[in-house]
């Protein structure tokens, strides 16, 4: 079964980046796509990004367009978000899901901009 793991968290000041990895194991066919949420306080859980192994172009929310990247490296299974320009908004709890609808997520990692 399919098992991803994110890393890359932490705090930043407003306008700074940080890159997120999520590492995956498992079928390769379970993880054709992989995508981005956020869980920010008090909404709702927003899909930010997302990439397919068939599909060149990948998906991002308005939100994030433009200053975010998604960008995969199949050698290593790992799929990973730069971030860049990063607002006080963005601050939330970051899950990587695999699937398309996603029904496997990772346990998060925490971004906190200030």
């Amino acid at each position: 079964h399919v098992q991803l793991v994110e890393s890359g968290g932490g705090s930043v000041q407003t306008g700074g980046s940080l890159r997120l990895s999520c590492a995956a194991s498992g079928p390769a066919s379970s993880t054709n796509c992989i995508g981005w949420f956020r869980q920010a306080p008090g909404k709702e859980r927003e899909g930010l990004a997302a990439v397919w192994l068939l599909q060149s172009r990948p998906y991002y929310a308005d939100s994030v367009k433009g200053r975010f990247t998604i960008s995969r490296d199949s050698a290593k299974n790992t799929v990973y978000l730069q971030m860049n320009s990063l607002k006080f908004e963005d601050t939330g709890l970051y899950y990587c899901a695999a699937g398309d609808p996603a029904n496997v997520w990772g346990q998060g990692t925490q971004v906190t901009v200030s």
